[in-house]
């Protein structure tokens, strides 16, 4: 049972297991504000004989809600104010009330929202109490009343609030100024307005008579706009070229001052604004724009963002990016790159391939919305950068049908003897394009070396009795790119009781199907060397004996006397084999002190440094290089074709390997070159040369260049 109430019932439902759940029931909307708390007693009685019963006292709180507006004291507040009232005085202290409590009941006052700026710079209202205070100058004249609309609101949720009207009507003194009265006055003038466009009619008025009733009216300086006036009426006009760009907007301060004594004057501020005309042209950020996208992009990729700016605004300044038609490479730029028309960004259409296209450039049009529109180009230029996707191309010894190559060696070689070169070219550049050569698989590895770099391959040891009579050598080319790839050939190299000895020393060149005017063009390039080359050492001897007398033996030609050097055995001698080709120069072993140390020897032919993996090697000295391409371009005279593909004049050699590209991607064919005053052959190995084959005398392994 519950106790009587108005507000609260009891409700007793019977559960399955036969108990009962009593709910309290709210019967009636509680109202805090009427009655905050209720006070209830719940009594229970058992069905026994006499009955029991138990009882429990409710007490039931009820919570604030924000349903009271605050409520002033009055609707309308009337006061009476002086003009020229000191700043802060009070003028009137604003006070309502709210039934709720807490945040609900605490309240703050502002102007309502429709309060003009002139107002609320006249008086100042506290926000906490409430106190409406003159906060700048009240002048009759300007004003003889003021309403003014008060809000009072609490800080519940949600939040309440009521109004009041204050009305304070001012009290004329004898001080009246002029009155300046604003008729009209445009929105904005445009920038391209002309000179003398009228922007605002005005007009002034003074309360008081005769002369100090007379007023003179003044715009601010240094301002492209005057003030005309016609009887008591004025107008403002512009009185120059107007450019948003430089001043987008003006505060006109008019002053009007009569002819009283003392003179009284009054002021206002008009704020004129000047609209904007398509008048500028988008101008881009760069003066062109550099994109970079590796090869084998995934098409549409983005390339990079153009972006512009127009000094203008509004639709004037809404840029729209678009590509210049055009045509790249017989494609229309469009099938090449997408540019979106909004922010400038650039993607690809499809994917680039290094290897036909290095650099792309494409002109971008951004214009703009206005009228008329305007519009700016700035090229793009798209940089394709290399990856390695290329594996290196084997060009010689080039493979057969079972993509082995073969090639014989003389079995009573000794170590050093060369046996072939493995030349390669990859098609890609910089890093990816840098080749190593090593022996994956050998029958014999204490038998052959490579070089890392030049890709020849050496004798290390004689051959013996017990090694087998076909050496199989699987050489590995990879470069240096991230990911590594890699090509391979099969050389299977033969031991033979004896070789030919044009075999030996033309591996390579006779493969070519000119070989007598290969030869012819190589015989005559080495005597026009070597003629120039005794020419130049007669001279110098000359010379030297000349100084060697003058200076009494101590100096010649700015260095020691070479007592032996300049003499008659060290000319050198021409040999040439059977079929015509060069054999080699013999001379004398030179004086030892006249020889170079190890260190001192210049290029591949002297000191080398320890070959590592990735390592590019030296450049090659000047007189390799130019025997090689002497020999290349004869070789190319003699077949009408280039085997590497290249054009004329250029060994075959693509322009894309730049200053990287060493000779190592030429077939060598330096194994048949002889340089006059020298006993070996040039090669980028270091280390030991080969000997002689046939039982002729081994030479020493180190070169001297001049």
């Amino acid at each position: 049972m519950l106790s009587s109430s108005l507000y609260f019932t009891l409700s007793i439902k019977k559960r399955k297991d036969g108990t009962m759940s009593p709910e309290l029931i709210i019967e009636k909307t509680l109202d805090r504000e009427e009655q905050a708390s209720h006070k209830l007693l719940i009594t229970a009685v058992d069905g026994g004989k006499p009955p029991k019963s138990g009882s429990s006292e409710i007490n039931v709180i009820v919570l604030d809600f924000n349903d009271n507006a605050p409520i002033f004291d009055h609707s309308t507040y009337k006061v009476t104010l002086l003009e020229n009232t000191a700043p802060k005085t009070s003028i009137v202290k604003l006070n309502a009330s709210d039934l709720d409590e807490d945040l609900n009941g605490e309240i703050e006052y502002f102007f309502d929202y429709h309060t003009l700026d002139s107002v609320k710079q006249l008086f100042d209202l506290n926000q906490k109490t409430g106190d409406l205070s003159v906060n700048g100058v009240v002048d009759y004249e300007e004003a003889d009343f003021y309403e003014i609309s008060i809000r009072a609101k609490d800080k519940g949720i949600p939040e309440m609030d009521s109004r009041c009207l204050v009305i304070i009507e001012i009290e004329d003194i004898n001080d009246s100024s002029p009155v300046i009265s604003l008729t009209s006055l445009v929105n904005s003038v445009p920038e391209n307005a002309a000179v003398g466009t009228a922007v605002g009619f005005l007009s002034v008025k003074d309360e008081d008579s005769g002369k100090n009733g007379e007023v003179n009216l003044e715009l601010s300086p240094n301002l492209p706009f005057k003030v005309k006036q016609f009887n008591n009426r004025y107008s403002i006009i512009t009185d120059g070229l107007l450019d948003r760009e430089t001043v987008s907007q003006y505060t006109l301060k008019l002053i009007a001052t009569d002819l009283g004594s003392p003179p009284l004057s009054s002021e206002t501020s008009i704020i004129l604004n000047v609209s904007d005309i398509n008048d500028n042209s988008p101008r881009f950020s760069q003066q062109h724009f550099n994109a970079f996208i590796e090869e084998n992009n995934d098409p549409g990729s983005l390339l990079c963002k153009v972006s512009a700016v127009d000094l203008d605004e509004g639709l004037n300044s809404y840029l729209v990016y678009s590509l210049v038609d055009m045509e790249i490479e017989g494609s229309p730029v469009s099938s090449l790159v997408y540019i979106n028309a909004d922010n400038g960004n650039i993607y690809t259409q499809r994917s680039f391939d290094y290897e036909s296209t290095q650099v792309v450039q494409i002109t971008v049009k951004v214009e703009d919305s206005g009228s008329p529109r305007h519009s700016s180009t700035t090229n793009v230029f798209i940089f394709v950068q290399d990856i390695n996707d290329n594996v290196p191309k084997i060009l010689y010894p080039e493979p057969s049908r079972d993509y082995t190559a073969h090639q014989r060696i003389a079995k009573f070689a000794s170590s050093g003897v060369w046996v072939t070169k493995v030349s390669a070219l990859d098609s890609d550049s910089g890093r990816n394009a840098w080749l190593l050569y090593n022996i994956q698989d050998t029958t014999d590895p204490s038998l052959f070396q490579i070089s890392a770099h030049s890709g020849e391959i050496r004798s290390l040891r004689p051959f013996q009795e017990s090694d087998q009579v076909q050496q199989k050598l699987v050489i590995l080319v990879k470069d240096h790119g991230e990911p590594c790839l890699s090509s391979s050939v099969t050389i299977i190299v033969t031991v033979e009781d004896k070789v030919p000895e044009e075999h030996t020393s033309q591996t390579f060149l006779s493969n070519s199907p000119n070989k007598n005017n290969m030869t012819l063009y190589l015989i005559i390039s080495l005597v026009a060397i070597s003629v120039v080359s005794l020419v130049t050492f007669i001279i110098l001897i000359v010379r030297c004996l000349r100084k060697q007398s003058s200076y009494d033996g101590y100096l010649c030609c700015g260095t020691r006397p070479q007592p032996e050097y300049y003499t008659e055995q060290y000319k050198p001698t021409l040999h040439v084999n059977t079929d015509g080709t060069l054999k080699y120069m013999e001379q004398a072993q030179p004086n030892a002190e006249w020889r170079f140390s190890q260190a001192q020897r210049p290029g591949p032919s002297g000191a080398q440094p320890t070959e590592e993996a990735g390592v590019w090697p030296n450049n090659q000295f000047e007189t390799e290089r130019l025997q090689a391409m002497i020999l290349a371009s004869a070789n190319e005279a003699a077949e009408g074709t280039s085997g590497l593909g290249g054009g004329t004049g250029t060994m075959g050699l693509s322009a894309r390997y730049g200053p990287q590209f060493t000779l190592q991607h030429v077939p060598d064919y330096r194994q048949n070159v002889y340089i006059p005053g020298s006993t070996l052959t040039p090669t980028n190995a270091g280390g030991k040369r080969d000997g002689k084959v046939g039982g002729n005398k081994k030479k020493s392994g180190k070169k001297d260049k001049k």
